[in-house]
């Protein structure tokens, strides 16, 4: 027996149970201890009878059917009726047994409401203990308009239906219910039945349909559906003519309200994202972990005008640090992002810098007046073909860049300082990639000798600062990204330009990579303790390029290669077929966070990398190309681009049209 039926069955047997109890108790209110007198032939008839009617009446009206977590006026109605019901068929088939001889008329009302209280009491007092409160119970309504599917049998159905049936002007019409599981079917919330998993999508609407209540919108209720399961049904539900959305996150219906209420304008289904579609199982945060490490802490975020530097910025001042340092080289792109924490925390100590992570004097004298306790790196230089084009300044910021900061902060006595790194930087074929590489050997050469000097006393102060490398793939919506570029192009009536048909990449939404970032920052982990890991982030399965962008063409509501062709342009100069997160010559170990894996070391001598890093930095100020790309070579062997070639924009696999 499904799941989903045992609990129907349990429903009923309570239900039942209730009826019979019912009984006897409308019986004893009524003749109290003559009822212990009462005569056989005449009590268990009547008592067979009466469980004969409820048989009838209950199953009629469903009121078993109902999910219990979810119960409300409506379902307390329909147990009335049953009640009601039940009594009428109970005097009919008494009168035609005794012709209601010797049996008490009162035991009708009595009975009643009895059998009512003993039905809906456990049911509300379930619902009661599952929120702690009633308010939601006595919410009800309706006016409905458009008919529609919802997608998911959690809360977030819970809370749509009761704001449709609660407000007159609610623009839709709940007509059924589908889960991505079995276990729901054939139950009810709010009276909206289950009518079946979302692979019965094409027969429930044609069954909807042969009733008038055609659906003409699928909603997605659930949060965390998989971005799979989604683009499947959007390919469905437009062979069925039908439109698609899904509701914002309940989290966002707080954000948004704070006095306690919730109108139904923002329960309004928003459109499907290209992020719903590369959706995967939201990461379980260790939150207090992560207070712990920003709450009253100086913090500093290098690259803050970035999509990544950005969104670290928001997160970190939501966490209620001491002070907020951001350096960001572009004046618009600091004072943007300075303006938008301003508007949410204007009592948040911070500072706004303009910087240059190049600049050795300038970088240092910013860190000894702020003295961080945490430093986090997303300052660089990532789009791959304009780098190919201009390598010697991908060499600078991204290389020199890094060791300006990381010797900074140590000098400062920061105590940690987080870098964020790209796939890209295994086995590189681009410069992007290779100075990314460095970047992290920087970093990671400089973590292994704080664990070497942190049993001595002499340099021990100056090398307490901890490193952490991040790394992960693209990030959607950032500048020069994928998603910006096809939206362009979609605008303007295409072609979406691709590189090659089968090109993919590793994606995650900005405010996961963040998160996960600042996550990884308060990993404890034997392999970081031993210095010089790598925190890779896992981005799921890498998704085609080319079926990203028939997604998007379908979500603009058109036709792939008839409203909107896609144009395969070739592989550009320093640009991969497909991404990879880790190198064969690093180990990988499982860490206590599903989601976040650590890379061993690979680093060079200490000595020999700085060595290598002077030159390098002496080849690259003075613009000597051809020596600044052998000795990138010679610091990343497995690099194979040639590292000069025209520039190009686009990048992820996205060409611009030309």
């Amino acid at each position: 027996m499904k799941r989903g039926w045992k609990r129907i069955v349990l429903s009923y047997a309570h239900d039942f149970g209730m009826a019979a109890l019912s009984f006897w108790l409308a019986l004893w209110f009524r003749l109290g201890d003559e009822l212990v007198a009462w005569p056989p032939d005449i009590l268990w008839p009547a008592f067979g009878a009466f469980m004969a009617a409820a048989a009838i009446a209950f199953p009629m009206l469903r009121i078993g059917g109902g999910i219990w977590r979810y119960v409300a006026v409506d379902d307390f109605i329909k147990i009335a009726q049953a009640a009601a019901l039940t009594l009428a068929i109970f005097l009919l088939l008494l009168f035609s047994l005794t012709r209601l001889e010797l049996f008490p008329r009162s035991f009708v009302v009595i009975d009643f409401f009895i059998m009512v209280g003993l039905l809906s009491g456990p049911r509300f007092g379930y619902r009661l203990i599952k929120d702690r409160e009633l308010s939601s119970i006595f919410e009800r309504g309706t006016h409905r308009r458009v008919p529609v599917l919802l997608v998911g049998s959690g809360d977030g159905t819970d809370l749509f239906i009761r704001e449709m049936t609660r407000t007159r002007d609610a623009p839709f019409r709940v007509v059924g219910i589908l889960d991505d599981r079995d276990s729901r079917v054939g139950r009810t919330i709010r009276g909206i039945k289950v009518l079946g998993t979302v692979d019965e999508l094409e027969s429930i609407a044609a069954r909807l349909a042969r009733r008038s209540l055609a659906p003409e919108r699928l909603i997605i209720t659930r949060s965390a559906m998989d971005g799979s399961v989604i683009a499947n049904l959007i390919d469905r539900a437009d062979a069925l003519g039908i439109g698609i959305g899904r509701l914002p996150r309940l989290t966002t219906f707080d954000r948004a309200d704070t006095s306690g209420s919730t109108e139904s304008g923002a329960l309004s289904p928003r459109p499907i994202r290209v992020e719903d579609l590369l959706g995967r199982p939201q990461a379980v945060l260790d939150q207090a972990s992560i207070s712990a490490l920003i709450q009253g802490r100086r913090v500093v975020v290098t690259g803050a005008g970035g999509t990544i530097g950005g969104e670290l910025a928001r997160q970190v001042a939501d966490r209620d640090p001491a002070e907020l340092t951001l350096i960001d080289h572009s004046e618009y792109a600091l004072y943007q992002i300075d303006l938008d924490i301003g508007e949410r925390h204007p009592d948040l100590a911070r500072t706004a810098r303009i910087g240059d992570v190049r600049e050795v004097a300038g970088i240092r004298r910013i860190f000894e007046d702020i003295q961080p306790e945490i430093v986090f790196h997303a300052a660089a230089m990532k789009h791959v073909p304009l780098m190919e084009a201009n390598p010697l300044d991908a060499i600078l910021t991204n290389i020199i860049g890094t060791r300006v900061v990381a010797e900074a902060a140590t000098a400062a006595g920061a105590e940690a300082m987080v870098l964020i790194s790209t796939d890209k930087a295994v086995n590189p074929t681009s410069v992007m990639g290779a100075t990314k590489r460095v970047a992290e050997m920087v970093c990671q050469s400089l973590d292994l000798e704080r664990v070497q000097t942190a049993g001595t006393t002499e340099k021990a102060p100056e090398r307490r600062t901890r490193f952490v490398t991040v790394r992960f793939g693209n990030v959607l919506g950032s500048t020069g990204s994928v998603i910006p570029l096809f939206q362009r192009q979609l605008a303007r009536g295409g072609p979406l330009t691709v590189t090659h048909p089968e090109i993919t990449r590793y994606f995650m939404t900005v405010r996961e990579a963040v998160e996960l970032v600042l996550q990884a920052s308060t990993l404890q982990d034997e392999t970081l303790e031993t210095g010089g890991g790598i925190c890779v982030l896992d981005m799921g399965e890498p998704v085609k390029i080319a079926d990203l962008a028939r997604q998007m063409i379908r979500l603009a509501g058109l036709t792939p290669d008839h409203d909107v062709r896609i144009a395969f342009t070739g592989l550009r100069p320093g640009e991969k077929l497909y991404e990879e997160l880790f190198h064969d010559a690093e180990d990988l170990v499982e860490t206590a966070d599903p989601a976040i894996r650590v890379a061993r070391p690979r680093t060079a001598d200490v000595a020999v990398l700085r060595r290598a890093l002077d030159e390098l930095e002496a080849a690259a100020r003075r613009r000597d190309h051809a020596d600044g790309i052998e000795r990138l070579r010679r610091l990343v062997p497995e690099m194979t681009t040639p590292g000069a070639t025209p520039p190009v924009s686009g990048s992820d696999g996205a060409a611009a049209a030309r």
